[in-house]
């Protein structure tokens, strides 16, 4: 009997990771049909839109701001911002808010993959799949299927449809100005208005184009070197105050 459980469980998780490995593999060339999200939209609206563009199809701008905004290491960590989620731990011990840790790959997962929710098996798939898509895509990949299923707007998905939606324009002609004022929506797209927008969202473009400033065009490979080498050499100062404080104890 437990000898029969045994090989279900272990034929139950071949078979899990080969076909979501070959899923995975599947969606790095070919872009996704449907989200969760978006057949939501669809049940609750009648419709909703979307425009699948490449990455070259769209302003430089455009993932620079997304990275600048959502997750300034993307082009460097493996799929897990393991400082962001030690300070959302840090916090949550304090009773503070929490900000999101989840990183682009995180949520393109969460996007691509998953139901709406949250639960721990949730959380284990998402996890499974992060290492999917950062073992299988390219960086690249992971931002242009971000950028074509991520909600900007109400029944708005994607770069090319908010472009449209809210500028009249293609994506590929977005100004930086334009793209962090996207990007400045998606903490709450439904909620924020990239046509109307308010005050506090014109205050979070700002933001995000000062961020853009500081991080610079990560998808330059001289450029993301030396932001490589910045981020070592950071890593290395906050050892040795580490250290040093252990060493006051």
């Amino acid at each position: 009997m437990l000898r029969s459980i045994l090989r279900w469980c272990a034929a139950s998780a071949f078979w899990f990771v080969l076909i979501s490995a070959s899923w995975t593999a599947l969606l790095g060339c070919v872009n996704p049909p449907v989200t969760w999200v978006m057949i939501e939209q669809a049940r609750l609206a009648g419709s909703f839109k979307r425009v699948n563009r490449a990455l070259e199809e769209m302003a430089r701008a455009m993932p620079l701001a997304v990275i600048s905004s959502e997750d300034q290491r993307f082009m460097t960590h493996s799929g897990f911002s393991w400082e962001q989620i030690q300070r959302a731990m840090e916090k949550n011990k304090r009773g503070k808010r929490v900000k999101g840790a989840s990183t682009i790959s995180q949520q393109t997962v969460k996007n691509v993959f998953l139901w709406p929710g949250r639960n721990y098996l949730r959380k284990g798939l998402e996890a499974w799949f992060t290492v999917l898509i950062e073992v299988l895509w390219t960086k690249e990949r992971i931002l242009e299927v971000y950028l074509n299923v991520a909600e900007m707007g109400r029944g708005v998905f994607g770069v090319e449809a908010a472009a449209q939606h809210c500028f009249g324009r293609t994506a590929m002609k977005l100004t930086p100005a334009q793209a962090a004022l996207i990007t400045a929506t998606l903490p709450s797209p439904r909620r924020f208005s990239c046509i109307a927008p308010s005050g506090y969202v014109l205050g979070r473009q700002q933001w995000v184009l000062r961020q853009m400033r500081n991080v610079g065009d990560v998808l330059d490979p001289e450029v993301l070197a030396r932001r490589k080498a910045k981020i070592e050499s950071e890593k290395e100062r906050q050892a040795e105050r580490e250290r040093k404080r252990r060493n006051r104890k």
